[in-house]
């Protein structure tokens, strides 16, 4: 059986601010830093081991994979630009209130460069497919982006119902028994819990 925990990255101050990212280089914040050490205390209390770690080359993505490699020193460590998040174009950086001002209440119809969901998919499954072949049977750590994933969750899994957005730092597993995968755990935040606060 093969594992594969998706990560989205530690949170930003983009996104504190409601800031589209995409490809923009964004690093993360105090409390991104923060997350993403706890993640990584959890994974390696948690009672399965882990092979390798994928991870987008953008830089919020990488810090947060750097904190989880750190944990589990000596791991293999990739960056795979296929994995990085979706392309906003000319959106990124601003707010949905901006996108409004500017645009209009319509911009998402508007051609404003961002990457359509036939370009991250296809990107995404070439990823997918090398590293399931080259890494059968092992268990794989993908820290990337939440649009990004969010996408390849969909069409991996149609019949789930995962509407919600990922948190930053959650943690989502899937397991692929011969053709087939399944969703083990989704969107998880209980390692970012604090002052007895219910997270997912």
């Amino acid at each position: 059986m093969t594992r594969i925990a998706f990560i989205r990255h530690g949170v930003t101050a983009w996104n504190k601010a409601k800031r589209a990212q995409g490809s923009s280089n964004i690093p993360l914040d105090t409390d991104g830093h923060f997350q993403a050490e706890k993640l990584a205390e959890r994974l390696r209390n948690e009672n399965l081991s882990w092979d390798i770690i994928f991870t987008s080359d953008l830089i919020r993505a990488k810090q947060t994979a750097e904190a989880i490699q750190n944990k589990f020193s000596p791991i293999q460590f990739q960056t795979d630009s296929r994995i990085r998040e979706v392309s906003g174009g000319q959106i990124e950086g601003t707010t949905l209130e901006e996108r409004i001002t500017k645009w209009g209440n319509n911009w998402r119809e508007l051609n404003l460069g961002m990457e359509t969901n036939d370009s991250v998919l296809r990107r995404g499954f070439s990823f997918l497919e090398e590293i399931t072949q080259k890494h059968k049977g092992e268990n794989m750590i993908v820290v990337s982006h939440g649009s990004f994933i969010k996408r390849l969750l969909r069409s991996l899994l149609p019949d789930s119902d995962m509407k919600e957005s990922l948190g930053n730092c959650s943690l989502t597993i899937l397991r692929k028994k011969e053709t087939v995968w399944e969703l083990e755990l989704h969107n998880c935040t209980r390692h970012l819990a604090r002052d007895n606060e219910i997270a997912k």
